[in-house]
């Protein structure tokens, strides 16, 4: 039942991932249960297949790497680093967390001179989602003391704190059980040594660090449901945390790392070779298009979107940095064209928001890429009517001077019900 962990933030990430819990947005609600899933149609919202040159880091617009060695609570003996000796790409299509000996005495931890390196990283400033399907295929390190994890912490950590802000552990892993594998939630008086979860065996003494194996949760408003291989072994609903806050109703932030020693699974001992490695070959993200939240109807859906002049609405320049003007473009197929509008009145491309440019409700104020911030100028819906109207103006988005010339710069105006407000999407 997870009695090992006081708490699982790091001591060193913490300021890191307080600030991008604060401005990190909602992406897709979904409703419904995750037994459902499998006849309800899905859309992929995140994804890292870590595809790339050996030897390379992660990719950094979807990854933060943590640095420290404060222990996280659990008296961990690794020196989390953002070095590729500890993280990287394999050339392969997988990412390798790889935990070794230190050799660097300028690195402190908690007890002294650190005796291990290793990796963590998250998605706390790239990417958060309530609800849905989140799935990594991973083979896990062994030996005593190695303590792999994939799991997700509430992306309001740095206002509610933990364990207020929730957490759920999809998979963790202690040497000394080389065949099981524990699912657990920790929340307000169900965290550490009262986190909720249960343990899945693997059959005939087998081990999990002999092959990969799929890790997953269904994530619904109302339960939580956790599989390996495709094989369900346990479900939590409100039911379950004995009249104390169901915290899962909010975006959670994705996260992979490699610790050594701790708590729960003791320290390495004379037989546990280094380095030890933990292969990732994918991290997959996916939802119901059936989801009952608000702003675009109810539904996550991906794709161009169309208007006047059959032109694209297009991230100019293919840029990520926020400010960049939104635009009509000839559509071509292009990252910079595929928007997302989420369940929560998010419309998403290159993994930013549409956004007003400061919040503006005048008539011609500029549309922009920004960084996903919960705000109304954030907050669209898409009408019957085919209009996208920003709730926080109450005003369409709008192609400039009724124009669908390719560089036609977007803005927010009145609603008019011309063409130039008109769109379709997907």
């Amino acid at each position: 039942m997870a009695a090992h962990r006081a708490r699982r933030w790091s001591f060193g990430g913490l300021a890191c991932l307080a600030a991008a819990a604060l401005t990190t947005a909602v992406l897709f609600n979904t409703s419904g249960p995750a037994a459902n899933r499998a006849s309800a149609a899905t859309v992929q919202t995140w994804s890292d297949d870590f595809d790339g040159a050996a030897g390379s880091a992660p990719n950094s617009s979807k990854w933060t790497l943590e640095t420290g060695g404060g222990g996280n609570g659990n008296h961990e003996l690794q020196y989390y680093t953002n070095s590729t000796n500890n993280a990287a790409l394999d050339g392969n299509g997988n990412l390798v967390i790889t935990a070794r000996k230190n050799g660097d005495t300028g690195l402190q931890c908690w007890y002294g001179t650190c005796q291990y390196t290793s990796a963590r990283l998250n998605t706390a400033k790239t990417f958060t989602q309530a609800y849905g399907h989140y799935e990594a295929r991973i083979k896990v390190p062994r030996g005593q003391g190695v303590w792999p994890a994939f799991w997700m912490l509430g992306d309001n950590l740095g206002s509610a704190g933990w364990p207020n802000s929730g957490e759920i552990d999809i998979m963790e892993n202690i040497g000394k059980e080389p065949g099981t594998v524990h699912g657990t939630i920790h929340g307000p008086g169900y965290s550490g040594a009262g986190g909720i979860g249960a343990a899945y065996t693997l059959p005939n003494g087998k081990a999990f660090a002999d092959d990969f194996h799929v890790f997953a949760v269904d994530w619904s408003p109302n339960a939580i449901t956790w599989s390996v291989d495709g094989q369900n072994y346990e479900t939590r609903t409100p039911a379950d945390v004995n009249g104390n806050k169901w915290v899962y109703d909010h975006p959670f932030f994705i996260i992979l790392n490699f610790a050594v020693g701790g708590d729960w699974p003791g320290s390495p001992d004379s037989g546990t070779s280094f380095p030890q490695t933990m292969t990732v070959d994918y991290v997959h993200v996916t939802t119901s298009d059936t989801g009952s939240g608000s702003g675009s109807g109810g539904t996550s859906r991906t794709g161009a979107i169309k208007g006047i002049g059959d032109m694209c609405v297009d991230v100019a320049g293919a840029s990520s940095a926020d400010e960049t003007p939104i635009q009509l473009h000839n559509c071509n197929g292009a990252d910079a064209q595929k928007w997302t509008l989420g369940s929560d009145g998010t419309v998403r491309a290159l993994g930013k928001c549409l956004d007003v440019k400061a919040a503006s409700h005048d008539d011609g104020a500029a549309v922009q890429l920004y960084t996903c911030n919960g705000t109304k100028a954030q907050q669209w819906t898409y009408t019957a009517a085919r209009d996208l109207t920003n709730t926080g103006a109450d005003k369409c988005l709008d192609a400039k001077g009724n124009s669908s010339a390719d560089g036609t710069r977007l803005q927010i105006w009145t609603c008019s019900g011309n063409a130039n407000q008109k769109w379709t999407v997907g």
